[in-house]
Parts: C-alpha cells; structure tokens; sequence
C-alpha cells in the first residue's frame, strides 16, 4: 500500500453556525458553533475536548528526511485535574490537513478516531494501583485509536473531487495522563515513549505517531497581553504605566492532548518527491487541524433485554466514525480549525454589530482556509485599521507608529506565504503586485520542506524564525521553541515594512523600539525534546505548580 501524493482540491460545502443540542443544552434555535486556540473565540469553553490550541510543522531537525506535524487540543489542563482527567474525545473526528498546491484546499488529511475503555466500572478511580508500562494494568481508564488517511483521487480540474481512503494503522495505545510518582514513575520512559508507534509503509522508513498528553508548549503572557494589551517589559511605556517587569508565562504548568505525526518528505509533496530547491512548486505545503463532531447524536441504551446495545466497558458506543467522508459534510459539523497562532485572537472581530450580526470568531471556526478572503480586510486593512496595530500605536506612544492600513506584509506572513520563502505560485494577488504570483489567501501554516532545518543551538538558529535571519523558523513552518508572541508583535509593528514606513512615513519601522517589542517571554518552561514528538513531558498531578503548600494551622 502507498500513498500517491499528486494531489488536487477538496470541494465541500460547510454548514455554519450549527451543533449539537447535547455540546451545550441550549435551546435548539441557538447557533452552536465552536472556535479554536486558547479560549479565543467566546463559544469554545462549551466544547474545550474538541478545541485546537495550536499547530506546528517542521522538517525534523535530528531527521532531515522527515517532517514533523503536531496537532494540540485541549488547553489549560490543570495536571491535578482528577479523577477523570483529560481525555480524547471519541465523539470528535480531530483532522490533520494538507494542502500542497497551493490553492487552499484539501489534498490530504489524517484522520484521528479514539476510543475509551474502562476496564473496571465499579470503581471511581482513574487507575487501581501502579501503571505496568508493558500491560497498562493498573489503568482503569484506557484509549486507542485509528489512523485514516484521506487522499485526493481525481483531476485537479474535475469536480466533484473524489477522494481514497484507507486505514494507515488501529487500536494504537495513547500513553495514561501523567498522574504522579504512585501511579506513572519515570511517565516519560515507562509511557509516552512506549506510546510512539512505528506504522510500516512500502518503500520508506514508515510513519511515526504519537496521540497522548503533553506539556503546553506554547508560551506567551497571557495575563498581561489581554490586560489592554500590556507587556511587562515595557510597562513604563505604556499609556496606563505600571512598573517594569519580568513576562510571565501564562501557560506554565498546564498540559494539552497532543496528536503527532513524522513522516517522509516525499509522502506530502504533490510530486511524490523530496525537493531540494527551494524554488520548486512541490517545495511549499500548507497545514490545518480541525475538530469536527457529528450533526446528530443519540444517545443509546446498555438495556440489551430492551434492543440496546450492550456498552458496559467504553465511554460511549457513538463513535466519531459518523463523520465519515471529508468532514465538513451534510452528516459531520466542524466545530474548530487552526493554523497560524494567534489569528482569531489578534485579528477576527467579536462581530456583534450592525454590519456583522453573526459572530465572526465562531464562524471563523466552521468554515474552510478558502473562504479566508472574505476577511482579508482585517488583516490588510483595505477599509478599516488593523485592530492590533491600531491598539499598539494607541497604547505605546513611544513605538512608532506603524501603518494601520495597507498591510500586505501581513497577508504574507498569515495568509498567502512570504515571497521567497512560502508563497507557492498559484495566482496573483491584485491589491498585492509587487510580490508576484501568489496562493489563495487562506489561514495556512506554510513550510519549505527545502529549506534545511536548524536545531536550537544550531549555527543560524533563532528563536524569532524569519525576521531574526533563521529561514527555517516561523513563519516558514512552525517549530515548538519558536517564539511566535514576539515574531508576531514585531511583525504588527512594522519589522518587515520597507524603508521609512512608520511615524507617517518618516522612520523605519525594523529599527528600535519597533524590532525590540517583547512580551518578555522567551522560552517555555520546561525543556523541549530534541526527538520525536518533541514537546515536553507533561507537568505530573502530583508536582502541579498550581498547587501550593498550606500553611493554616488547625485548632
């Protein structure tokens, strides 16, 4: 069996602002639709098993031949949060998608299904004594899951497009969470590395999946930057000052559920090749995730003697096969996508307002990469300011000013590829001549699968990717240590404009204090791994920095 990677587009209608009674107990009538990242749209705390957090892609770095896809779900967990702890869903179809063309729409996508078992339903308890790293007994509470894989069939210039599917691999154990020294010693040897699983594939060195909890990998100050867009470092330069001081990391100490893959190179292209220059049109390959759920959900019977089905043992006999085909469908709601961080955050407008009556965050999440042209006005500016920029010229008058509209520096980094760099020649982009050829507007982590990577120490490696002279970090891919907050916020004031581009056209912007602002968090908290699935090992219930040691004295 083997994949043939020429592939083409996906058609599909996607039916929005709909979901599922049972996700929320709303009325019927209300439009339930969920969105992506950390709690940045205002109907994803409904839903947070099925909310994308974050999306890196790489070419890995201790394996050039491959390349590394890591798909996050499930933010802030609390590591002592028992004792259910933090499954996978298996009501949620999680997708990795790829487009390798260019044109914004599926070519490829992996499908992730789970399924839970509980192995004693007499008891509360998430595991009965000690986790055997070979049998998992001990573990009351246990999950497995399949890997599909999606692959276009038909001529790009035929539609409907069609698609093959077939399995990739089945009942793939996900390590325990990590629950402490009693339960889970020695987590990441005894369990999350005993949980990476080798799929044997015709002709290569195979497919590497992971699915299982990890340490939230992505770190930025989160209690400052939404306090009116406050950063520590520069607290003094702000309009409402503070003191200066050291960026926290608002993530420390939390885990999500990660979904990993690493495979070879040549199994994304649309060639079937691994490219070499830079320059070549299989070079650049855009990526997604989405969580999708099913349209309808009944809720069944273990009463056998009645018809039902006898279900003792699982979490649930629906299971997220009923969003078979290319979800979104008729029978399959996309309830969350991500791509680029930050993106709905930082850009996409609340849109309750006369011009914009529905939520457009929530929307955001339902509809595909190809209909983000209908809101490249937020991150351009064609008729209004680009929100961030307006806020961080308003904010810190110290900054100079950059220009809140007529930002095609920003389409390139979020929605079209950077010339040179990841912008696949697909079209040309009218309000955007001097870049030449350029893809569909879409919200796509997009990487050079040519460009050779650079590890953390490496000679030419910097944290700030692109815009620190590092062409293999973000926004070419996304590696785990970059640090995407102060790329970003760098990048809205102005570091990749053109001579004097800021203070109206008086001053360079990619010069202080615009190519110094920081939120003043540079690293994660806890080391990242230099192998595969490279995010950290997962903060233990047990030593929860959350947690902290009483000092009441009882009478």
């Amino acid at each position: 069996m083997k994949i043939s990677l020429r592939m083409t587009v996906f058609s599909a209608v996607v039916t929005v602002l709909c979901c599922a009674l049972f996700l929320t107990g709303l009325p019927s009538s209300s439009p339930i639709v969920q969105a992506s990242s950390h709690r940045e749209a205002p109907l994803i705390i409904r839903d947070p098993l099925a909310d994308d957090t974050d999306v890196y892609f790489f070419v890995s770095p201790d394996r050039p031949d491959m390349v590394t896809v890591i798909g996050n779900w499930l933010p802030f967990q609390e590591p002592a949060g028992g004792p259910n702890f933090y499954p996978f869903d298996d009501n949620v179809l999680y997708q990795l998608r790829f487009d390798n063309d260019g044109d914004a729409v599926l070519d490829i996508a992996l499908e992730f299904r789970f399924r839970t078992q509980v192995i004693n339903p007499d008891t509360f308890l998430y595991t009965t004594g000690r986790v055997d790293p070979n049998t998992l007994a001990g573990l009351n509470v246990r999950q497995t899951y399949s890997v599909t894989a999606v692959v276009v069939s038909s001529p790009r210039n035929v539609t409907p497009r069609t698609f093959n599917r077939f399995l990739l691999a089945d009942n793939l154990p996900t390590p325990p969470n990590n629950v402490g020294p009693r339960s889970t010693p020695d987590y990441e040897t005894n369990y999350a590395e005993r949980a990476i699983r080798n799929v044997p594939f015709a002709g290569t060195s195979g497919i590497n999946f992971f699915a299982g909890q990890r340490d939230e990998g992505f770190f930025f100050d989160l209690g400052s930057g939404f306090d009116l867009f406050g950063l520590r470092p520069l607290n003094s330069l702000h309009v409402i000052s503070l003191p200066n001081e050291t960026g926290k990391d608002g993530l420390a100490g939390f885990n999500v559920n990660t979904i990993a893959l690493q495979l070879p190179i040549q199994l994304l292209t649309n060639n079937g090749t691994r490219p070499t220059d830079p320059t070549s049109p299989a070079a650049i390959i855009g990526v997604y995730a989405t969580a999708s759920r099913p349209r309808t959900t009944v809720l069944g019977t273990n009463d056998t003697a009645s018809g039902g089905t006898d279900n003792r043992g699982t979490i649930s006999g629906n299971f997220a096969a009923d969003c078979g085909g290319g979800a979104p469908s008729a029978t399959c709601v996309q309830v969350s996508r991500l791509a680029n961080p930050l993106i709905n955050e930082l850009f996409i407008p609340q849109g309750a307002s006369l011009t914009m009556p529905e939520n457009d965050k929530d929307r955001y999440n339902a509809t595909l990469p190809a209909q983000d042209i209908e809101r490249i006005n937020f991150i351009r500016g064609d008729t209004r300011d680009v929100e961030p920029v307006a806020l961080i010229n308003m904010l810190y008058p110290s900054v100079n000013d950059a220009p809140t509209r007529g930002r095609n520096d920003l389409v390139r980094v979020f929605l079209t590829g950077v010339p040179g760099a990841t912008r696949p020649a697909v079209q040309n982009d009218p309000n955007d001549p001097t870049a030449g050829p350029g893809a569909v507007p879409a919200d796509l982590i997009r990487l050079n699968l040519a460009v050779p990577p650079i590890a953390p120490g490496g000679s030419g490696y910097s944290r700030l990717g692109v815009i620190g002279g590092d062409m293999s970090g973000f926004p070419n891919g996304r590696r785990v240590a970059d640090d995407v907050a102060d790329i970003e916020l760098r990048v809205l004031a102005g570091v990749l404009l053109p001579g004097n581009a800021c203070a109206g056209g008086t001053t360079p912007c990619n010069a202080a204090p615009n190519n110094q602002v920081t939120d003043g968090v540079d690293v994660n908290d806890r080391p990242f791994r230099t192998t595969f699935p490279y995010l950290a090992s997962p903060v233990s219930g047990y030593d929860s920095p959350h947690s902290r040691t009483s000092t009441t004295t009882q009478p």
